[in-house]
Formats: structure tokens, sequence, C-alpha cells
């Protein structure tokens, strides 16, 4: 008795070690074999990259951050140098291409010719979404998208404070928004004094991000979404909606806001950049 009750012992210590290394590898294995696994979905979810526009910086897109990440994104807020559309699409796909896995690139106003340029220069975005914003075709300016009734078309010594900076362009300068232009025009829907807040630490843009011809058109090969604020006086509407034809996109019209509605309204704007996530997934 003594002999059969070690041996069993010792067959039910080895079962139970082959049992748990076998076990520990089947995820692997039904990974392998294409399987689903729990680790499945939170893997194929993709990374998604936001693009501020000009007069703004990456802290515009907050509200969107919140949301997304409660939802089980990654999702990063890059730095747009607004200087220049070429350099500053390569600056962005410098940075997509330390990004594993798919991505959902998103552009607010001129961050829409960005990422229209960056995405053409990397392999893992599958996915465009514009939030109120320029998607321009090749050889199309940013300047020359924002619509017949933009308030940007008034006399540019009534829109913009200017600036030198160092080793800029010929002829280029910095441009900062009026206060009256950007409280009344960019951040309309917004309170006074949090559109006052967002004047006072608006981020230039030069001359040369706006007259830079656009190399590349990734809409016409990659999925888009547009989402069109119908109170958005800087790219108007039909604008917008002309740009959205043209790519094909899946189009959203908010009514109201303002160009600023990333700002406003982001439940909104989440909701848009969340379904073009899931399309991806």
């Amino acid at each position: 008795m003594g002999m059969h009750r070690t041996h069993s012992l010792r067959y039910s210590a080895v079962a139970a070690g082959v049992s748990f290394a076998v076990s520990a590898l089947l995820p692997t294995h039904a990974y392998a074999m294409g399987l689903p696994t729990s680790a499945s979905p939170t893997a194929a979810k993709p990374t998604i990259v936001l693009v501020h526009g000009a007069w703004a910086d990456a802290s515009s897109w907050n509200g969107e951050i919140k949301i997304l990440r409660d939802e089980g994104y990654q999702v990063r807020a890059i730095a747009n140098p607004l200087q220049n559309l070429t350099t500053d699409s390569q600056t962005i796909a410098g940075f997509l291409k330390t990004v594993r896995g798919p991505v959902v690139l998103v552009g607010h106003s001129y961050g829409g010719s960005v990422i229209t340029n960056a995405a053409a220069e990397t392999k893992n975005v599958k996915a465009l979404v514009y939030v109120d914003a320029a998607a321009p075709a090749v050889g199309e300016t940013n300047g020359s998208l924002s619509g017949s009734n933009s308030a940007l078309n008034a006399p540019p010594n009534t829109l913009f404070d200017t600036a030198a900076y160092p080793q800029a362009p010929s002829g280029a300068k910095n441009l900062y928004l009026k206060k009256n232009i950007f409280i009344k025009d960019f951040a309309s829907d917004l309170p006074t004094n949090q559109a006052e807040n967002l004047w006072a630490t608006q981020r230039a843009a030069s001359t040369a991000a706006f007259d830079t011809p656009s190399k590349h058109a990734a809409w016409k090969t990659i999925p888009s979404w547009y989402f069109i604020s119908s109170g958005d006086r800087i790219i108007t509407p039909q604008s917008e909606e002309r740009m959205a034809r043209r790519a094909h996109a899946k189009t959203t019209v908010f009514r109201g806001g303002s160009h600023l509605t990333l700002i406003s309204h982001p439940d909104a704007v989440a909701k848009v950049i969340s379904t073009a996530a899931r399309s991806v997934g």
C-alpha cells in the first residue's frame, strides 16, 4: 500500500504539471490557429492618433481622449508644428511609424491637411477622420479650402497679428488670430471666458502652412469619416461637404457647434472617431 500510494502521488504530481504546461500554452496555440482568446479583442483595437489644427494645441482633444480611453483605446494627441504642410506631415508620419498595429488618424482644421499627407507616407493608417477639417487633393493648399463664406476671407490685417520667426521661408510670418475673431468666429459656441483663455494660449501658425500645396491625397485609398459642424465659420460646412463627397466619406453633420466643436461637444466627436475605430477592429 505504501509503495502504491507513493506511485499514485508521483503520478498525480506529474499529471498536474503536464496539465499546467498544456493550459499555459493553449492561448498561444489558439492565437496561432486563429481561434479566439480572451486577449484578442484588446489586441485588435487600433491606436487613435489625434492631430490638432492651427491656433490650437494637443489639449484641444482632452475631452475625446478621456472618452476614447474609457472605451479601451490607446490614444495619442501629437503636437503639430504648424510651420509647413510638407514638413508638418513628415513630423506626424515619423511618429506614426513608431506605433505598432493599425492606426485611426484624426485631424482637426489644418490638421486634416496634415493627416491627408502623413497617412500616405505610412502603412499602418487604416482609417481617416476629419473633424471640421480640410481634406486637400494633390496640389491644393489648405488656405484655398476655407470656403467662399469663411470668416477668413476678410482682409488679413483685420484677422491676424503677425510676427517674424527664425529661419522662416522668404516672406513667411507667424499668424495669431485677433481676439475678436477668435471669440466671435473661431470659438463662437464656447463661453466667452473659455474662448478668451483659448485665445490667450493659442499657438501661432506660419503663413507657409496654409500656402504649401498638398503632395498626397490619402483619402483616395483609405476609408474616411467626416464630422461637420453646421455652425463652423472658419471652414464652411459647404466646403467640408464638398470635400467629404469626393472622398466618399461617411459624413456626420452636427447641428450648431463652431470650429471648436471638438472642445464644446467632445462626446459627439468621439462617437464618430469610435465608429471609425470599430470598423478597423
